[in-house]
């Protein structure tokens, strides 16, 4: 992957930060390292990468939470388009840790918020974060989840972590950011399952309203088609089977072929 992201354009952080998606809308897509490779091959001339500190492929950490009864899974599950999730999203690279909470309402429309999460390591997580008042951080984190999070903020605990790495693109017009995340691994904390997705690539397009877009003409192309893929929920129908997922084995078997390609 390295050879092909050598022969872009880089753009910077501070680049990036300039880049305002008023109407956002974002599409996942699901495919391979051997499709990506090609996606990478057709995309070049269109696309700028993300560079930070020379390194071109970041590696990401992120830990769910949920409460007892897993009750943002199966909201998720079940199909409710009104849902939350919190995780905590480490930039491994850049030392950043980030408390987030991801509300999707029913018009499809995701928004975030975050704060800086303090003291926390993501090359060693001691899986031991819990939101009481006994904690002595308890106060830092408290009035954000008040504001934010429909859940009690007492009942939550960490349910699955995930590594991956990710490449960033950008539009030379500057009217789309690509993600494209790989090397997915999943743990699951309470049972101890560990789940590696080895093939699979998660790409997210994420432009302003409903502008054109010269990847759309390339994953027609390849045939790469939309797909729904969200970490948490994967991640977690994945390493414990005793999770309700009728909804997504659908989803869950296309990803396993895949997986096997």
């Amino acid at each position: 992957m390295i050879d092909i992201l050598s022969h872009y354009e880089p753009i910077t952080l501070d680049e990036m930060s300039g880049i305002r998606l008023m109407n956002r809308t974002d599409t996942k897509f699901v495919t391979t390292k051997p499709m990506l490779r090609q996606l990478l091959l057709l995309a070049q001339d269109d696309y700028r990468v993300q560079e930070i500190k020379g390194e071109r492929i970041a590696p990401y950490y992120t830990v769910y939470f949920d409460t007892p009864d897993y009750a943002m899974y199966l909201r998720h599950e079940t199909g409710h388009t009104n849902r939350q999730k919190l995780r905590i999203r480490s930039y491994v690279n850049s030392g950043l840790n980030f408390l987030e909470v991801k509300t999707k309402n029913n018009h499809g429309r995701t928004r975030k918020k975050r704060i800086t999460m303090h003291d926390f390591d993501p090359k060693c997580p001691q899986h031991n974060i819990v939101f009481r008042p006994e904690e002595c951080d308890f106060h830092l984190y408290d009035e954000f989840l008040t504001a934010n999070l429909r859940y009690e903020p007492t009942s939550l605990t960490e349910k699955v972590e995930n590594h991956f790495n990710r490449i960033t693109l950008v539009n030379k017009l500057k009217t789309e950011r690509l993600t494209i995340d790989f090397d997915l691994e999943f743990d699951n904390i309470g049972n101890g399952k560990h789940k590696d997705m080895g093939n699979i690539v998660i790409v997210e397009l994420k432009r302003d309203g409903l502008q054109p877009s010269p990847i759309l003409n390339h994953l027609m192309e390849l045939r790469i088609k939309p797909m729904g893929f969200s970490k948490y929920i994967i991640g977690s129908a994945l390493t414990d089977s005793t999770l309700h997922c009728n909804r997504i084995k659908p989803r869950l078997r296309k990803i396993e072929k895949m997986m096997a390609e």
